[in-house]
């Protein structure tokens, strides 16, 4: 099971990168950004990571989301510190209200 898992995760990998980069070098050389989603759905990103992107990615207070599109890479990042919140078991809106 876990042998099937993974290649289909590396067969997941491959494919999407692979029509990322299609979808990039279809552009006109001044037009390639390097990011967006393959198909319209799967985030991916293989501009150089920088430390502002990875915090974005993994540790990011003011978005809501717990999957965020990662730094670097294809697929989807896991947002640390709304699943820091969500295993406390409070939302950051109980907070908002218990400081105003």
């Amino acid at each position: 099971m876990y042998k099937k898992l993974k290649r289909a995760a590396f067969l997941f990998t491959v494919v999407f990168g692979a029509i990322g980069v299609i979808e990039q070098l279809r552009r006109p050389p001044m037009d390639r950004t390097w990011h967006g989603k393959a198909l319209g759905l799967v985030p991916y990103d293989f501009r150089p990571p920088n430390p502002q992107r990875f915090i974005d990615a993994w540790w990011n207070p003011d978005d809501p989301r717990l999957f965020t599109e990662r730094d670097f890479g294809i697929g989807w990042a896991f947002n640390l510190h709304r699943l820091y919140r969500l295993t406390l078991g409070r939302d950051e809106d109980e907070d908002r209200l218990v400081d105003a």
